[in-house]
């Protein structure tokens, strides 16, 4: 079984988020499963953006792209391949789409013509599979950016004896956003209003679009594929979601947990395995020399790290922050909403000696706090899957989780399920349930001994690795996916 991405992340070449680090993750990870059901290397198609570099060499394929905007109907776009780690990378090369400041906007918004730029360059992932000789069975597509494909599919190649008989897998990372086409942009796509393809005469929302004509959905873990269908969580999408029946479903993000480590990170100052964690001390000690708070401090140290954001619970945090100092030290990496950044850098001014704020992205840093510190943070109003938590079990820091999508699959309560937990967990979204349970963590780190030792412990015992959790079940939803397509298909 031939399997082709299309995202418009993937790390380390493109990453503002989470997508980047599972397309990359999942695309090796299916190239190494027992008895190969999937055909390696896997092709990922990934724009090439401004900040993606060229290596020197690598093979260029130009080829005519369908483009509604064009004065002749079509403009040429370059495939580039790159060797990656486990898969080939084919980046789709054409600069007045891609050659921007941002992926996808700048600090004015998001770019006008996203119609235009993303539907440019699903229309060439496709002509360029169908250029490269090796019929794909499935196209695996990642969020709004990648929707178009699917459409295109099933507007113009349909009959394609290459395309049109793919099957095509939607995978949804976060439904906030949707990749809303207004009806004066359709033609950016080829489209109009009344084409048949069309759900809403306003316009085109692609996730729905992908949604709709995808053989399979499904989101990152199974909490969320449950939460997605309600009002609440939905995002306007849980009707068509409804819809899909059993042809929705929700598989668990993994972890790299080659790549995440701490016997093998070259950023910690110490290594320590859940065999022997003693290298733990070395890292939280250095941690709080390096950022100016005071070692000798037995106080629990809190971190949080990821988008400055009222999705990841920042502002909970915030609100927390005046309180909980009080019993803890917080160290928080990240940059993003400024209301959020103001007032978390007004507790940091106040006491320094209690707080370190670093407002930017820091990759190195980040595994430095996930190793240093005691707890770990993650009080997210809603969490498709998330990454930080089960980074957090692995580095041998019980994360504080509202139970919520992922976080609710991944992280066990010690306060509900003494002696089996593996974190902290509360239910509201705010300040005060955060503090709570941010108090009754501490409350047991402070006992110290055989308890907290075995809660750690199960922690680092959990096994989120992508290649013998997770891929196996995309493997399954991506034979289920074929047999529709023929099924169908056929009949059409």
């Amino acid at each position: 079984m031939r399997v082709t991405f299309i995202a418009a992340e993937c790390e380390p070449w493109a990453k503002t988020g989470g997508l980047a680090d599972v397309v990359d993750a999942l695309a090796r990870a299916l190239g190494t499963q027992p008895g190969a059901p999937v055909d390696a290397p896997i092709d990922v198609y990934l724009p090439r953006y401004r900040s993606v570099p060229v290596p020197e060499g690598a093979p260029v394929t130009p080829i005519r792209v369908p483009d509604p905007t064009a004065l002749t109907g079509t403009t040429e776009v370059r495939i580039v391949d790159v060797a990656a780690d486990g898969y080939r990378l084919r980046l789709v090369d054409h600069p007045p789409a891609f050659d921007r400041d941002g992926f996808y906007g700048d600090a004015a918004g998001d770019y006008a013509d996203n119609a235009w730029r993303f539907g440019l360059f699903c229309r060439a992932a496709l002509e360029a599979i169908r250029a490269d000789g090796r019929a794909t069975d499935v196209l695996s597509l990642h969020d709004w950016h990648a929707a178009p494909a699917v459409v295109f599919r099933d507007r113009w190649y349909a009959d394609d004896p290459v395309i049109g008989r793919a099957a095509a897998v939607m995978t949804l990372h976060n439904l906030a956003y949707h990749g809303w086409v207004p009806r004066e942009r359709l033609r950016e796509l080829g489209l109009a209003v009344g084409d048949p393809i069309l759900v809403e005469d306003a316009g085109l929302d692609l996730l729905r679009a992908g949604i709709d004509h995808a053989e399979l959905v499904n989101t990152v873990s199974p909490g969320f594929a449950a939460e997605a269908l309600t009002p609440q969580y939905g995002m306007g999408l849980n009707g068509t979601l409804r819809a899909k029946g059993d042809r929705f479903v929700g598989i668990l993000n993994g972890l790299d947990t080659t790549l995440w480590d701490p016997a093998t990170d070259r950023d910690i100052v110490a290594p320590f395995s859940r065999g022997d964690v003693r290298g733990k001390a070395a890292c939280r000690r250095e941690l709080l020399v390096e950022l100016g708070l005071d070692p000798r401090d037995p106080s629990p140290v809190i971190g949080m790290i990821g988008r400055l954001d009222p999705q990841k619970g920042f502002d909970l945090l915030a609100g927390a922050a005046p309180s909980l100092i009080a019993d803890a030290r917080l160290v928080v990496l990240g940059s993003g909403d400024a209301k959020l950044v103001a007032s978390l850098r007004d507790v940091a001014a106040r006491r320094p000696d209690r707080v370190a704020l670093l407002e930017r992205f820091d990759r190195a840093l980040a595994r430095r706090i996930y190793a240093g510190i005691d707890l770990f943070a993650m009080p997210s109003r809603f969490e498709p899957c998330g990454q930080g938590q089960m980074i957090a079990l692995r580095y041998g820091s019980p994360p504080i989780v509202r139970r919520t999508g992922g976080l609710r699959d991944t992280v066990v309560d010690e306060l509900s399920s003494p002696g089996r937990g593996t974190g902290f967990a509360f239910d509201d979204a705010t300040p005060v349930a955060l503090l709570a349970a941010c108090r009754a963590a501490i409350a047991r780190f402070a006992t110290g001994g055989a308890g907290w030792d075995s809660l750690v412990d199960r922690g680092m015992a959990q096994d989120f690795d992508w290649t013998t959790g997770s891929a196996p079940k995309y493997v399954d939803a991506f034979r289920r996916a074929v047999e529709i397509r023929a099924t169908e298909h056929r009949g059409a």
